[in-house]
């Protein structure tokens, strides 16, 4: 008896020894979920080949896959697939092809409207998983959900059944399935109302008419003004000076009488705008050198913002890299080469591909003014492209349309142009002519007759004696 009471106590001993040997947080269930959540977040950072992402590229969705990629989407939607679950509303192929305005699309696939894509492309993905079901549990009034562009689409059940996103109608629903997102097919493009307002305002300045270069007003050369008050104009008109009086020194600047929108007083923001068109040349490729003059060797970037906030427009033809490089040290030495050279391609008027093409077309020959004066730019047609120059200093078209924002228009040529020499007609100094005095050739009869009148004193009447 003794001994079993005496032994109840060393086995609690040994029960509480061996308990507290044990680590504290000796826990084996705990050890594979902490190494599993581990394993996944490094994983998380690559894409599985079963991902909503990659099945979108290899849908049936062709035309939203490309502009996808043009849009260089593909590493903010692969960040956006890591983090949390998407519904994708892609658009039916036809609604890109020939639903869609073309002058929206060209809008869309413009270099320097990078931006506006993006928007309109991530204007289709919500950050949420949203089913079918879900879909169909939803109530007749809309609700708001916020895309990855940080706007908001509504979602609405119609009274037939119909599941309607904004304004396109769900056709194909769960039409993709994966484990990190759904694709959902709808009839139409959802643009987002930023993306509507920046295409409505670069189309009101846009203007594609064939015209020839007009005639410049008459102006005081006294004054620096126009001899005949100028008519009121609506605002947005260009200037009713020429550009030659903006670009002279000193305090005669002539001041746009037209101002546009935006800026401190009314004018356009010709700085952005000059900035934004040398970005895209540098993104562009095979313009930097044009773009480093422009920059860094000259201050005409600052005097291109200047002339484009005052209401002006202008058409640089800017010559690639390779053309560039066949300039030689001699032409970029003299004081103020580069201005001249790049003065000599700007054109101030505002052109594109199509309207130069339809003005050499219908004219012939086209004489565009520079900010050379008084040199002019001669355009014509050749080869179904427009070409630039005369003989030998000639340049074709190369890349039409790099930027056009209405206000400023890039076009590519592949060669520098320059003026043609003022040849003078070559005068040639000739010594002059000594005067030979001929004697007539007389006969022997006549010579005799000449000295007996001579010895009268009559031979000065007789021209053939003298």
């Amino acid at each position: 008896m003794d001994s079993q009471i005496y032994g109840l106590p060393i086995l609690l001993l040994l029960l509480v020894g061996t308990s507290s040997s044990l680590p504290p947080n000796h826990h084996h269930p705990s050890k594979p979920t902490h190494h599993s959540s581990s394993s996944s977040a490094s994983n998380s950072g690559q894409i599985n080949s079963n991902s909503v992402l990659v099945a979108l590229l290899d849908s049936h969705y062709t035309e939203l896959a490309e502009l996808v990629e043009k849009a260089l989407l593909l590493q903010t939607l692969e960040a956006a697939v890591n983090h949390h679950n998407v519904t994708i509303f892609a658009p039916r192929n036809e609604a890109l092809e020939r639903d869609l305005d073309p002058e929206f699309k060209r809008f869309l696939l413009e270099p320097g409207n990078v931006r506006s894509l993006q928007n309109l492309i991530l204007f289709h993905i919500i950050p949420n998983r949203i089913g079918f079901h879900d879909l169909s549990k939803s109530p007749a009034e809309s609700t708001r959900q916020k895309t990855l562009c940080n706007d908001h689409v509504s979602l609405a059940r119609k009274g037939s059944g119909d599941i309607v996103v904004d304004l396109a109608r769900v056709i194909r629903p769960d039409d993709v399935v994966r484990p990190d997102g759904v694709i959902h097919g709808i009839e139409r493009l959802l643009v987002p109302r930023s993306v509507q307002e920046d295409f409505n305002r670069r189309r009101s300045l846009r203007s594609i008419s064939a015209v020839l270069p007009e005639a410049a007003p008459e102006v005081d050369p006294r004054t620096n003004r126009l001899k005949k008050p100028a008519p009121p104009v609506p605002a947005g008109s260009p200037p009713v000076l020429p550009v030659y009086y903006a670009l002279a020194p000193g305090p005669s600047l002539a001041p746009a009488p037209a101002p546009g929108p935006g800026g401190p007083h009314g004018h356009f923001d010709g700085h952005s705008q000059v900035k934004d068109f040398i970005q895209t040349l540098l993104h562009y490729g095979g313009y930097n050198e044009l773009a480093d003059i422009l920059v860094n060797l000259t201050s005409l970037a600052t005097e291109m913002g200047r002339l484009v906030s005052e209401g002006y427009v202008l058409t640089v033809l800017a010559p690639n890299d390779e053309a560039m490089a066949k300039l030689t040290t001699d032409q970029l030495s003299e004081p103020g080469a580069p201005e001249q050279i790049v003065y000599y391609h700007l054109i101030p008027e505002y052109q594109t591909e199509e309207s130069m093409y339809n003005a050499v077309r219908r004219f012939g020959k086209v004489r565009y003014d520079t900010l050379r004066v008084p040199h002019k730019m001669l355009a014509e047609e050749a080869d179904g492209s427009v070409k630039f120059g005369q003989e030998d200093g000639s340049a074709y078209l190369f890349d039409p349309d790099i930027y056009t924002d209405g206000r400023i228009s890039v076009q590519g040529i592949d060669g520098v142009l320059f003026p043609a020499e003022e040849t003078k007609p070559a005068t040639k100094v000739t010594p002059a002519a000594k005067a030979v005095t001929t004697s007539p050739h007389r006969g022997k009869l006549l010579e005799v007759a000449c000295r007996m009148l001579g010895a009268f004193g009559q031979d000065s009447h007789f021209t053939t004696c003298q």
